[in-house]
């Protein structure tokens, strides 16, 4: 697919109980026909086609910005750069209408076939990441052209109860390179203090509501907890971001 520019990534991450994780993701893209965004999550194996619930965040388009006016700014700085179903699945995914986009999840990367063909990533893709293999994936859809989309959020069953999940693997035309070009910022929220290791992040000084408009986030934010931002800037290990605990 002709993509010409990916920039300003942005995902923010949450634990909404011991079960579930939610992660919003925004970007900006130019690309001469329409394509996918396609989110790698790491749902309990044998999850079923209505396990992930897409959230629309179209009424919140700011949501990002939000995040980012929490923390200080002493000077000017950029913002961040992009198992089989236990049922006998349907010939053809469901698609949902999630605001601007059209989403679907996809149990395993052998349902791949099952989505539209402009979309896909060939299994032998997914096959150079052993980690997926067992991953569900989120594929939301795309129109060609320069955009900034509005932030696209789900939540999901994760097989981590400890852990926090960021999706940042870089795939490109179907390559996937040891090391990757990152321009992100990600964010968070914890449930307690001290829960995960996060010597590389900053803290904001006020809790979410002083901020976001917490009541137009579908649940994402919790309103007396602060959020930790954290920048991925140049040439990285191409791999997702999982914080563990402490």
């Amino acid at each position: 697919m002709n993509v010409q520019r990916v920039a300003n990534t942005r995902i923010f991450a949450r634990r909404l109980d011991v079960s579930h994780q939610a992660i919003a993701y925004q970007m900006e893209f130019s690309a001469a026909e329409d394509l996918a965004m396609i989110l790698p999550i790491p749902v309990i194996p044998g999850s079923r086609e209505d396990a992930v619930k897409f959230i629309n965040l179209e009424d919140y388009s700011t949501f990002f910005d939000d995040l980012d006016s929490a923390f200080p700014r002493p000077k000017s700085l950029g913002r961040g750069a992009p198992a089989a179903g236990s049922i006998v699945p349907s010939e053809t995914l469901k698609v949902q209408s999630v605001g601007s986009f059209e989403a679907s999840f996809v149990p395993s990367s052998a349902d791949f076939r099952r989505l539209d063909k402009r979309f896909r990533i060939e299994p032998e893709t997914w096959n150079k990441i052993p980690d997926y293999s067992d991953y569900g994936f989120a594929v939301f859809k795309l129109k060609r052209g320069d955009h900034e989309v509005h932030p696209m959020a789900l939540r999901f069953p994760s097989r981590h109860p400890d852990k926090l999940f960021f999706p940042t693997v870089h795939i490109h035309d179907g390559e996937v390179h040891a090391k990757e070009e990152f321009d992100h910022e990600i964010y968070c929220q914890v449930d307690r203090p001290g829960m995960f290791a996060m010597t590389k992040w900053e803290e904001s000084p006020g809790i979410a509501k002083t901020s976001c408009k917490v009541d137009k986030s579908q649940n994402l934010l919790k309103a007396d907890a602060h959020l930790h931002r954290r920048r991925l800037k140049g040439m990285l290990d191409n791999k997702d971001i999982i914080l563990g605990t402490a």
